[in-house]
């Protein structure tokens, strides 16, 4: 039985991951700031709260990292921890570097200190990239971040390639693509479109503010992407991959294709707020997750249309 510890565990990402583990019968240790007052809605709604141990301890605590990782000897660690919304970096970019940044390089020095044979995973962003210009970008192709989320990404997957080639340490970053589910929190703007649509479907007459829509993402669906973070580590030799669908569509076509799902026109909904604006974006930006495909074997099947149905049924089904 192999043994995997889970930094993040409570998110959307590492609630789907432990699932995807748990079937294949590994033993989860799941990290997080307070394992005794946690509430884990996301992995009770998956029904697998009580098959998980839980460790307390701050990320960013070198010492309780070293402890935790020593006590319990990892095959795999993840880290799918750190503040995660672009909109957020601008507001506390101290903290989304320390959180991101500063707790993977605490992570990567503890497995250097300790000489245990890890296997690591950290969570990259396609926010690395910066605008792409409608190029699909591979793994070659340069940063140029444009949030403190972006800068602190990139940092953190530089981080990676240092360790991995400087000391030998087997470790990978997936530059994640958007992927999005219905554990997301309404903070990010997929989930927020669905709810309220969702609740003006049921006859709520609000307004869904929104900001710039004709920004152009590549949405996938967050349990597939899991799939592909572990594929990685199953691999003879550490290597940095794209995790995208490799087709990119506007947030007018998200929105689109939720209210279409719902019988609803968006147009008599949805209304601009400038407020909403960030003081940078991406406008666009296109995957090539080719080498994801040839090397691990995996290709998404939830293309964004899919994932904004998938998203709205699963709303109907928990108000219901």
């Amino acid at each position: 039985m192999k043994t995997a510890l889970i930094f993040g565990i409570t998110g959307q990402d590492g609630s789907f991951l432990a699932d995807f583990l748990l079937k294949k019968s590994y033993k989860l240790i799941g990290v997080t700031r307070d394992a005794q007052r946690g509430f884990f809605p996301n992995l009770k709604r998956l029904g697998i709260k009580n098959k998980i141990e839980f460790v307390s301890a701050s990320i960013h605590d070198f010492r309780s990292v070293l402890q935790i990782v020593a006590k319990y000897e990892p095959n795999e660690i993840y880290n799918l921890a750190g503040q995660s919304s672009v909109a957020l970096s601008f507001e506390q970019p101290v903290e989304t570097f320390e959180s991101i940044s500063v707790a993977n390089l605490n992570l990567l020095e503890v497995i250097r200190f300790l000489n245990i044979p890890i296997k690591y995973f950290n969570a990259g962003s396609s926010d690395c990239f910066g605008n792409t210009n409608g190029k699909a970008v591979s793994e070659t192709d340069a940063f140029r971040p444009r949030s403190p989320y972006g800068v602190a990404k990139a940092s953190a997957c530089w981080q990676g390639v240092t360790y991995r080639e400087a000391y030998n340490i087997f470790a990978c970053t997936g530059i994640l693509f958007n992927h999005e589910s219905y554990l997301r929190p309404e903070r990010f703007v997929t989930r927020k479109i669905v709810k309220t649509a969702c609740r003006i479907a049921n006859g709520s007459d609000e307004k869904l503010l929104l900001g710039n829509i004709s920004i152009e993402r590549d949405w996938g669906w967050a349990p597939e992407y899991v799939e592909a973070m572990w594929a990685m580590l199953q691999q003879e030799e550490p290597d940095d991959y794209i995790i995208a669908t490799g087709e990119t569509y506007s947030l007018e076509d998200f929105i689109t294709a939720v209210f279409e799902t719902l019988n609803l026109d968006w147009h008599d909904h949805v209304r601009s707020d400038k407020g909403l604006l960030r003081p940078t974006d991406i406008q666009t930006i296109r995957a090539d997750p080719g080498k994801a495909e040839s090397v691990l074997g995996w290709r998404a099947t939830y293309k964004t249309k899919d994932v904004a149905r998938l998203m709205v049924e699963a709303e109907l089904e928990r108000v219901s």
